[in-house]
């Protein structure tokens, strides 16, 4: 008996939804592991487990980042050797058992480890996810489903401020990474289920695979590419982001990713720390990572409207100024309801602001290059990931946590200069893509 086109479409839709399901859920425990140091850091430095200090702190929160960095510079490479489905169960899996590492730790340097290898988990699984998305997302609406992607990251951290708020007082903090291994069930689902990369079959000269694929999920192939990329190609597409006066541009994109990203993990590792110092309880400290997540979320779904109708720059710019007003306003002692309000506001703006960064990169970038334009101004700023959680680490161990808040705010006040700056020296060139395209913020 023979289905109707309109059967075998809804059919198509279900499944993608299905693709798109399991890579959210996937990123939802990708933020949990991300943000969980963060929630469980007030708890290990008022009991000194492992002789923590703040500056060792903000080291282990460090190590993560770079774990990070490692990961989604190396996702590509090893994307493209194994596969997009295999390379996330394999980041699922190794940030799951990093976390048991995590749990068993008995000294500060195995804890190390463990967060270590959990960055690198981390951070090949996000840019793969978004790779998975794209292939899979309904026709027509890959920007929008990126976007609710990107969300899961927030409910993520979400979570972990509960699993922090449940577990810490009756059981301990290690309870709180043994929930963190829990995804390592999921790994098996994800690789039943879970339909491998259109892009990677189609570059793999695997047609009528991918055709197969595509029509049974009712979403675009993807248009092969012509030939393969050499390393003398790569070369020269990054060599042209030097060329002529485009090296001062290009700089103005990094500086401003760096400061972007360093505030972006700075306040994510030290919110619940710097708000204790403030004089809140731990409990209301936790609360606020639930709110700026909160507000991370209400930010992805509605600064792509924004970009759309002001132009991504102008959000970029605009977004930060208000990012760097609400982390100063932060530093004040505050009724516990004003501060809910201005913690939900920060959140709003500060993570869609580094993702108008991408999309400005984007726009303003040749389309020859833009793959590489895009690329190397996030891999710069991780470097300001890395150098967020040591910030405040050093900044607390020096006397100075009152200051906290005022380098992160700095920090979104530079990025807002550097956005704004280059988005002025390119007014005049003709934009070359909608700015409707989502990137990844993280």
């Amino acid at each position: 008996m023979s289905s109707s086109p309109d059967n075998l479409a809804a059919r198509g839709s279900r499944l993608a939804l299905l693709a798109v399901g399991l890579c959210w859920l996937a990123v939802l425990f990708d933020g949990l592991d991300m943000f969980v140091y963060g929630s469980v850091l007030p708890h290990l430095l008022e009991t000194k487990t492992f002789g923590l200090t703040p500056d060792t702190a903000g080291d282990l929160g460090s190590y993560a980042t770079f774990g990070m960095l490692v990961g989604a510079l190396t996702a590509g490479t090893v994307a493209d050797r194994i596969g997009r489905k295999k390379l996330m169960v394999g980041c699922v899996v190794l940030f799951s058992l990093a976390s048991g590492v995590c749990a068993l730790a008995g000294s500060v340097e195995v804890f190390g480890l463990g967060r270590t290898l959990a960055g690198v988990g981390l951070g090949g699984l996000l840019p793969t996810a978004i790779s998975m998305v794209s292939d899979y997302a309904p026709r027509g609406r890959a920007a929008v489903t990126i976007g609710l992607l990107m969300t899961a990251h927030h409910a993520g951290g979400i979570l972990s401020a509960y699993v922090a708020k449940w577990l810490i007082d009756p059981v301990g903090w290690r309870a709180a990474f043994w929930v963190c291994v829990a995804p390592l069930l999921f790994a098996p689902v994800l690789a039943k289920f879970l339909p491998e990369s259109l892009s990677f079959l189609v570059a793999k000269g695997r047609t009528e695979e991918a055709t197969a694929l595509a029509a049974r999920y009712d979403v675009e192939l993807p248009a092969a590419k012509s030939g393969r990329t050499s390393a003398a190609d790569r070369f020269d597409a990054l060599a042209a982001l030097f060329r002529g006066g485009e090296w001062i541009q290009t700089l103005l994109y990094w500086l401003a990713s760096f400061g972007g990203l360093l505030l972006v993990y700075g306040v994510a590792t030290w919110l619940p720390t710097l708000m204790r110092g403030e004089g809140y309880a731990l409990a209301n400290a936790l609360t606020f990572v639930v709110v700026f997540n909160l507000g991370g979320i209400v930010g992805m779904l509605v600064a792509g409207r924004a970009a759309d109708r002001f132009g991504a720059p102008r959000i970029s710019a605009v977004w930060f100024a208000l990012t760097a007003a609400g982390v100063f306003l932060l530093s004040v002692h505050m009724a516990t309801t004003i501060t809910m309000i201005v913690v939900f506001l920060t959140g709003v703006f500060l993570n869609s602001a580094q993702t108008m960064i991408y999309a400005t990169v984007s726009i303003r970038s040749n389309p020859g290059n833009r793959a590489t334009a895009v690329g190397w101004t996030s891999g710069m700023g991780r470097f300001g990931a890395v150098f967020g959680p040591w910030l405040g680490g050093q900044l607390l161990a020096a006397g100075n946590g009152d200051w906290g808040f005022t380098a992160f705010a700095l920090a979104g006040v530079s990025s807002m200069v550097f956005i704004g700056t280059a988005a002025l020296r390119s007014a005049r060139q003709t934009p070359v893509t909608s700015g409707r395209e989502l990137v990844g913020a993280h």
